[in-house]
């Protein structure tokens, strides 16, 4: 009867491990499968994921997590695991690169796209003022506007293409800009030209 009782007690060091299922790895056994394969795994999962350590870390992790689930499933060597790990993590990133191209991509809205927005309506705005401004202008004088400011031209150029004399586009310039200051436009010139 003693000696039945001393096969069936457990030892103070196997308290840890008695009610592991047979096969089951020990702790001692995971932590030294993990200290000899973490540091080699995470090199080649920042080789996967092009430097990015937060990622490579999360494969990392989810790589042990599923060595331990399916461990504790299909009892095995652990010294002679690291190949399945390998195959495990490099299956991972694969199926992390596929989820996110399945994802539509995430599009943060801030303070930067409002601004945008109010400068995009702000423009628009202010061209719709300019153009009903230069309706307003005799031809001569549009001409000589939209020669300098809309095509960026010089006034020798302007004068050029307009077939009159160099002072009578800067002429015409100055009286339409005046005009265009008294239609309301005066600080808003200032952007355009």
């Amino acid at each position: 009867m003693i000696a039945t009782l001393e096969r069936n007690a457990t030892a103070p060091d196997d308290l840890m491990t008695a009610d592991v299922p047979r096969g089951e790895p020990t702790a001692d056994e995971w932590q030294l499968m993990y200290h000899s394969n973490a540091r080699p795994l995470y090199r080649y999962l920042l080789r996967l994921t092009f430097g990015n350590r937060e990622e490579a870390e999360d494969h990392l992790q989810e790589t042990f997590l599923r060595a331990w689930r399916w461990v504790r499933q299909h009892p095995a060597d652990l010294t002679t695991f690291r190949p399945w790990l390998f195959t495990v993590a490099r299956r991972i990133v694969i199926d992390a690169a596929r989820s996110r191209k399945i994802r539509p991509t995430e599009v943060i809205f801030d303070e930067a796209c409002q601004r945008a927005a109010a400068n995009d309506v702000e423009s628009f705005v202010l061209a719709e003022s300019v153009r009903h401004a230069l309706l307003s202008l005799s031809a001569d004088h549009r001409a000589a506007v939209v020669e300098l400011f809309y095509h960026q031209r010089t006034a020798k150029e302007a004068a050029a293409i307009l077939g009159i004399p160099e002072g009578t586009v800067k002429s015409r310039v100055h009286y339409a800009l005046r005009a265009l200051r008294d239609a309301g436009l005066g600080d808003d010139l200032a952007s355009i030209g």
